[in-house]
């Protein structure tokens, strides 16, 4: 089975970190910069690395830019470019795109124009800084829509040594127990019987309403 082929256009701090990434984990990575330091400095981390104005239709078809599985958009401030990139690689028929966005509008206008995905780095991440203030257990978070949310949450000193049936998050919090990680291992789907170990990171699904109910629970103790 052929590997997947990832092209990543914009490569400041967070397409570069993409492109890295994907290329660590055995995929075959183009990046795409305007900016020639910026392709140098990726040059060697990457499968391929190239200088182009991902704004130029002509540029992206001579890079055979349709053929990529998936083509992620990483360009950083310039919304415009930004937008125009997106709707030349849609008319291209790019298979899968991926568009990094700096604001709700900014997202919205992307998706109308085609983007697959929409992807929000500094609202994701300032999300999980806030939930991790308000409860330090709380490892991750993660949007999975604009209502439901996922959490990893690190078992609190009020839930160790207890079952999921004592501990009934269901019926008092109204979220679901996805599964429970304990060190490498992930136990998925967990029983009513399995106990919460100390070293164990929960993860659990819900509304977001209920996930802030729950966080607020297990902070106060």
């Amino acid at each position: 089975m052929a590997k997947k082929q990832y092209a990543v256009i914009g490569m400041g701090r967070f397409g570069s970190s993409v492109a890295k990434a994907l290329t660590e984990m055995g995929f075959e990575v183009l990046a795409i910069d305007s900016n020639e330091q910026r392709v140098q400095e990726v040059v060697n981390t990457v499968t391929h690395a190239v200088s182009a104005d991902s704004t130029d239709e002509d540029a992206l078809r001579a890079l055979g830019i349709r053929n990529f599985d998936v083509v992620v958009v990483a360009i950083g401030q310039d919304i415009q470019s930004s937008i125009l990139t997106t709707l030349i690689l849609k008319d291209l028929g790019v298979k899968t795109l991926i568009v990094k966005a700096q604001s709700e509008l900014h997202g919205k206008v992307v998706h109308k124009i085609g983007a697959d995905k929409v992807i929000f780095p500094e609202r994701d991440m300032g999300l999980r800084v806030a939930h991790h203030l308000v409860s330090p257990n709380i490892l991750d978070y993660i949007e999975i829509s604009d209502d439901y949310s996922i959490i990893e949450i690190k078992a609190p000193e009020q839930m160790i040594g207890k079952s999921l049936k004592q501990l009934d998050i269901r019926a008092r919090y109204k979220c679901n127990v996805m599964a429970i990680k304990t060190g490498t291992s992930m136990n998925i789907a967990p029983y009513a019987e399995d106990l919460i170990g100390s070293e164990d990171v929960i993860v659990i699904v819900g509304k977001n309403s209920d996930l802030k109910n729950l966080e607020i629970a297990y902070s106060e103790g």
